[in-house]
């Protein structure tokens, strides 16, 4: 640690000779200024950088316009460090450990691993910072889907594509959930949902005949948002991924109404299917509902209604079974009336041996897996309350980490700025 150090100190000491910019020659130099008229060389004037070797020091033109007064460091914007003291290098470790972990803990990760002495603040304002500009552009990706102006993605068929979605809180502050109500009557709600999409492909099956997801292939995005503009950006996720030239598209969620509502709206012609899962656990509250204190009986009736009705497809039957169960306590009546409703609405949606024989998942662990990989274990941590527009900025970041698009993001700003 201590050579890295002084290597450090050294690797510093040389950027800052190399970050020396001369002063321009005698003669008037001048660059364009936004009024439109010209800046006249003022001066050099140093500024701190801290860079990927420590503290380094860079001597710069200074420019100003004697228009609008307005003052310009055109040296700034090649080296990317206009209104920062961050080298681009450092700024990609805050944002990478910022989408990772709490901000102080990102902190800690940077003196430990890079050597590098940061605030949790500036990790926090930089990591959302890169956030904002990943979700803008992302934004203006969405923004051609409104008028169907997408672009033709080329390449082999794809056997099977599946979209996965689903929902989950995330503590926030309180001015988030002002006129939001809770799950408890009179109480605001603690939390706001965030919906959460996921695309993967399926190539190949088992000797048993249960399919593979392809290595690797599971994309994600989300964000606190309408389920509206929640569908315009999972369908350019899908789009992205190759939906037009899947030969199979499947998509699954756990039975929400918004869920089949964005369906029917962005996924025309593919097959539904609601988690097998989700409905085992609708059958168990039933279960529970008609025997609260006796887990056998729960047990012997779910045998019956789960092995013999659902899991065969015979959904009809499992809802006249339903309906045909009386009870003398209103809110069992209801909750068998509810439960009834759920299954006969997701009855096509819940062919399981029809989807079984195509050899297609009926589970939709992968985006539960999500929930907690993507969402849980970095907004979900004891004492952490969101404000909606830092929880978007770290999940923009989040899923383009995860996606594989993260340098995409530096290579597209490093382009821009030689343009």
């Amino acid at each position: 640690m201590a050579v890295r150090s002084a290597l450090h100190r050294a690797g510093a000491r040389a950027l800052s000779q190399l970050l020396q910019f001369p002063a321009p020659p005698n003669e008037p130099c001048t660059v364009a200024c936004p009024c439109g008229q010209q800046a006249h060389y003022h001066q050099l004037r140093t500024k701190p950088v801290l860079t990927a070797v420590g503290p380094a020091e860079v001597s710069r033109p200074y420019s100003r316009c004697p228009a609008c007064h307005a003052g310009q460091f055109p040296a700034d914007r090649e080296l990317d460090i206009e209104n920062t003291e961050f080298s681009p290098g450092v700024r990609r470790m805050q944002a990478l450990v910022g989408q990772e972990a709490p901000f102080d803990q990102g902190r800690e990760q940077m003196k430990i691993l890079a050597g590098l002495e940061v605030t949790a603040k500036s990790v926090e304002r930089t990591a959302e910072a890169v956030d904002a500009e990943i979700a803008q552009r992302e934004g203006e990706e969405i923004h051609p889907t409104l008028q169907l102006d997408l672009p033709v993605v080329v390449g082999e068929p794809i056997p099977i594509l599946y979209v996965q979605m689903d929902g989950t809180g995330v503590p926030v502050v309180k001015k988030e959930t002002v006129g939001r109500q809770g799950k408890v009557p009179g109480q605001p709600a603690p939390t706001r949902e965030v919906k959460l999409g996921c695309v993967f492909t399926q190539t190949t099956w088992n000797k048993k005949g249960y399919p593979i997801r392809d290595p690797d292939s599971t994309t994600y995005t989300g964000a606190i948002e309408t389920a509206e503009e929640f569908g315009q950006r999972l369908f350019l996720e899908a789009w992205t991924r190759g939906w037009s030239r899947a030969l199979i598209r499947v998509v699954m969620g756990d039975g929400a109404e918004w869920i089949w509502n964005l369906a029917a709206l962005h996924f025309p012609g593919a097959i539904l299917i609601v988690d097998l899962y989700h409905a085992r656990q609708h059958l168990w509250e039933v279960a529970r509902r008609l025997y609260p204190d006796d887990p056998g009986k729960q047990k012997g009736w779910m045998k019956l209604h789960q092995k013999h009705l659902l899991e065969r497809g015979k959904i009809g039957k499992l809802v006249e079974a339903l309906r045909s169960i009386k009870s003398s306590h209103p809110e069992v009546v209801e909750k068998l009336r509810t439960e009834a409703d759920y299954f006969e609405r997701n009855a096509q949606r819940m062919r399981y041996p029809t989807f079984r024989r195509q050899h297609l998942f009926v589970g939709s662990g992968v985006i539960e897996a999500g929930c907690k990989t993507v969402i849980a274990s970095r907004f979900k941590r004891s004492g952490m309350f969101w404000s909606l527009r830092g929880a978007n900025s770290i999940l923009a970041l989040r899923c383009s980490y995860l996606n594989g698009r993260f340098e995409d993001y530096w290579v597209g700003r490093r382009a821009a700025i030689a343009a």
